[in-house]
């Protein structure tokens, strides 16, 4: 039923799109006053849903239609690190809420003084894998930390991985009992007065691949295991996805291993502003707009790009 109503809306936006395009034919053809200032008007309009609709080409893979999960890790940098990855964390929640998408926690693990260690949200809607797979890697924040009493220039890492949700009657990835191990402990952090005193939290290892997934955030031990299910198979697409994609650079000559220098997006808040992708070299001095969510500008930018290659 989703997948329909998603259509059913692309469908009407589209014979939307082309009666406005027969009527500005046709008042083109006037030579009124009126018409020229109707037709101006509405060419602008016209233009952007002809432009949204191109951009729309990009989203063909065979996942970019579905949810998406993401996990974000903190990675050099100490706390300014942890701080830096829930800084990535609200900037990509605000971005959902933008776009109308649903968030939910699935794992969290916070860091001891400030910020989080890691954390895995599941983002619900349509496309929402298509528009957030190209922010996988690495992000890296250059500012004055305001955990150092000299406040000093601090450089910190976080990287942000992007599975797609896999639909239940999914068979690209089959998952059998005897490849897993599944263990069960008390869920930390905060909780109400049932889900700190049982065993509610599952951790699950697929021995086959050693991908170890966790969760904790539900009250039942079935529920945290059900979440955790949904998660182990999304990485274990992911990273089919990525083996296949792997392949083809190496058959290009275009493989480079995924370590901390290969950042894919650098945000400096001093000395100067500046958000740069630097594998579109896309970029902007209003740091604090795409912190706040607004990342269009780089989503296209790195679609097109990966189109490209």
């Amino acid at each position: 039923m989703q997948e329909i109503e998603v259509i059913e809306k692309e469908r009407l936006a589209f014979e939307a799109l082309k009666d406005t395009l027969s009527e500005l034919a046709s008042f083109a053809e006037e030579e009124s006053a009126e018409s020229a200032a109707f037709v101006a008007e509405e060419y602008d309009k016209a233009a952007q849903a002809i432009h949204d609709w191109e951009f729309r080409t990009l989203l063909g893979g065979d996942y970019d239609h579905g949810s998406a999960l993401m996990t974000v890790r903190s990675g050099a940098g100490g706390v300014d690190a942890q701080d830096w990855a829930e800084m990535l964390l609200r900037m990509y929640l605000r971005y959902a809420e933008k776009k109308g998408f649903r968030t939910s926690v699935l794992d969290e693990t916070r860091g001891s003084e400030a910020g989080i260690k890691s954390v895995t949200v599941e983002i619900d809607g349509a496309y929402a894998y298509g528009y957030l797979r190209g922010e996988a890697g690495i992000h890296r924040l250059v500012r004055l930390s305001p955990f150092n009493a000299n406040s000093l220039r601090q450089t910190s890492f976080a990287s942000v991985e992007i599975m797609p949700v896999i639909e239940s009657d999914d068979t690209a990835i089959v998952i059998r009992s005897e490849e897993l191990r599944i263990d069960t402990y008390r869920s930390s952090g905060a909780g109400g007065q049932n889900v700190n005193k049982t065993e509610s939290a599952v951790r699950i290892t697929h021995l086959a691949t050693n991908t170890v997934v966790t969760c904790q955030t539900e009250r039942s031990q079935l529920q945290n295991r059900e979440q955790a299910m949904k998660l182990l198979k999304s990485k274990l697409l992911q990273q089919k996805l990525e083996a296949e994609a792997e392949a083809k650079r190496k058959l290009r000559g275009e493989f480079k291993s995924a370590e901390w220098g290969n950042q894919i997006r650098s945000y400096v808040l001093h000395p100067y502003t500046l958000v740069k992708d630097h594998r579109t070299n896309t970029e902007t001095s209003d740091t604090a707009k795409v912190l706040d969510g607004s990342l269009d500008l780089f989503i296209e930018s790195t679609l097109r790009y990966l189109q490209s290659q």
